[in-house]
Parts: structure tokens; sequence; C-alpha cells
């Protein structure tokens, strides 16, 4: 892959402006819904604003370097975990369908704002490449989960993962949080949060099922018809038992479970060169 480089400085002295405008006219043809603006803004500038201007060039080109260095990182992590001599395993890595998904996993790399993030997208695109487990669409979907979700969405999912039928207060003890009150913003959150969850299909109520898989209905247990009270269902509710969906099992397979290295580099000593 060939590397890209970015300017160290830009360049001093009366050029600032012309370099800083022609920089603006480009990003107008990149984004064109801010084009007219932009582009006006930058035959409007006149040289006394060329400080300001290539300052905020001077940030935007450490984002975008920081950004590669990231996208880099991420590939050679997932060649470090594949074995390119299974031909299942290469074939599969130059085929236009996994490469769709690279494609749609660096477009949207923005969602991947922490290296916990990162992480998951690498797991995910490493078993992509080595695993026919979940169709490319499985797999675009799980990408949008990952760009969605925040990290404390994810965490939820983890705690169910680990332990199945959990309540949702037994998922808030877990988190680590301290008890709040019912009309808190935290009992909000926290409502929102399953909330997402459950209609987004990555979790569900505990549900038994038959031979063939069918789900049974629940009937009203006792308890429930009997309880009186004037108080609405606790958002941290110690009954209910919650479970991952089937394809909210094969998310934490593909992106929260890693593949061990399979290939290392070292560097060679003074002394072997």
């Amino acid at each position: 892959m060939a590397e890209t480089t970015f300017p160290d400085e830009f360049p001093e002295g009366a050029r600032h402006g012309k370099f800083a405008r022609g920089a603006m006219n480009v990003v107008s043809g990149m984004i064109p819904i801010a084009g007219g603006l932009v582009a006006a803004a930058a035959s409007a500038w006149g040289e006394h604003e060329q400080d300001r201007m290539n300052e905020f060039f001077r940030h935007w080109v450490e984002m975008l370097r920081a950004e590669m260095e990231e996208k880099q990182r991420t590939i050679v992590e997932i060649m470090q975990r594949l074995d390119l001599r299974d031909e299942e395993v290469s074939d599969r890595i130059q085929s236009p369908e996994f490469q769709s998904i690279l494609r749609k996993s660096f477009r949207d790399w923005a969602g991947a704002e922490s290296d916990e993030k990162r992480g998951f997208v690498r797991n995910l695109l490493a078993n992509a490449a080595s695993s026919t487990l979940c169709s490319d669409d499985v797999v675009r979907l799980f990408l949008d989960w990952i760009k969605n979700h925040s990290e404390l969405h994810l965490a939820v999912i983890g705690k169910i993962y680990s332990r199945r039928g959990i309540t949702r207060a037994e998922i808030w003890r877990d988190l680590g949080r301290s008890p709040v009150r019912e009309d808190s913003p935290e009992a909000d959150l926290f409502k929102l949060l399953i909330r997402d969850l459950s209609t987004g299909g990555i979790i569900r109520q505990h549900r038994e099922t038959d031979y063939a898989g069918n789900f049974l209905k629940n009937p009203r247990s006792r308890s429930a018809a009997t309880t009186g009270g004037n108080t609405y269902k606790s958002a941290f509710d110690d009954n209910e038992q919650y479970e991952l969906t089937a394809l909210g099992e094969q998310f934490v397979h593909y992106a929260m479970t890693e593949i061990p290295i399979k290939l290392t580099y070292e560097r060679p000593s003074e002394d072997a060169v």
C-alpha cells in the first residue's frame, strides 16, 4: 500500500493566503452541499486572515494524518490475524465483495471514534475475511451497529452476552453504576439504551421455545397480575430477563471476539545486520 504523506508545515509568507484559498476551493468540490458557502469564503477572505485559515488547515491535516495512520494500523492488524496460505482466505480478501465491505468500513470510520470501536471494526473485518458464518449483508449491518451505537450500548450487549437471562437491575449493577432515581436523566438514558437495542433486533426479553424453535407465549404470572401499587415498572426492573437475539449472538462472535495473531514481525537486531 502506498503511504500517504502530508506536509509537516505550511509555506510561510504571502503565499499563505493563496494556499489556503486553493485548499478551500478543493474542499468545495469535494463537499457539494457546502460548496457554495466554502467557495464564497475562499474568494472573500483576504490576506490578513491567512493566519487563521492556515491554523484551521493545519489542524485539518493533522486530523487526516491521524485517521490515515489508524486505518493503516488496522489493516496491518487484520493481516496479522489471517492465514494467507489458505486459498479460500486469500481469494476472499481479494474478492469484490470483501473489498466493498472494506471500503464501507473506511467510509464509516468517523463512527469508530475510540480504540475500543476500532478494535471491533478490526475484529469484524478479520472474521468476515476468514469465516462465512455471516453473509456480507449481515456484516454491513454489523458495521452500522458499531457506527451508530455508543460504547455504553456495546457494553450492555457484552453484559447480556456474558450472563444470559440477566435483568435490567443486574445490568446496571454490572456496569458499576450507583442507584439513581426513576425520574433521573440516568434512568431515562438506560431505558433509551434498552429500547434501542430491543427495537434494533439485538436483544429481547427471554422467551421459551418449542422443539421446532417457535417462541412460546408467556402466560402472565400470578405475581404480576396481583401486584398492586400505582407506580410504573422500574427502569431497573429485576424480574424480566434479557438475552441476545440470534443476530446479537453473531455480532458478539464477529465484532467482540478477537482472532489470535498468526503473523508477527520482529526488527532484525543490529548484530544480525
